[in-house]
């Protein structure tokens, strides 16, 4: 059975969507343990005393933070961006999704 170009055209579009919709996933998998470790962080910060010396990793070097409230201020706004993020992806995959299961429906349809 020979398809029409349309409908070649609806099979790669389809495959174009699953393709995205495997990177989507991937980028959120990545912002979700990175806000994982940014959580576990804070939790960490919490804990400690004044007393404490903390250490803040830039590249290959660790300095250490006089102001730890402004470390805790810096990676909860870190946190907030990443949770943007991950909303604007799960906005994105849900519209593909959408497009994707018409274009299934569509060819169902005719096959």
């Amino acid at each position: 059975m020979e398809l029409s170009p349309k409908m070649q055209n609806e099979l790669m579009e389809a495959q174009q969507l699953q393709q995205q919709l495997q990177e989507i996933a991937t980028q959120k998998y990545q912002l979700e343990t990175q806000k994982k470790e940014l959580e576990v962080t804070l939790e960490e910060l919490n804990q400690v005393d004044d007393s404490t010396p903390v250490y803040k990793n830039v590249g290959n070097l660790s300095f250490r933070v006089k102001d730890v409230n402004a470390l805790k201020k810096e990676l909860e706004e870190k946190k907030e961006t990443i949770e943007v993020r991950i909303k604007a992806l799960e906005r994105q995959e849900s519209r593909i999704k959408e497009r994707y299961s018409a274009i299934q429906e569509r060819l169902s349809r005719k096959l």
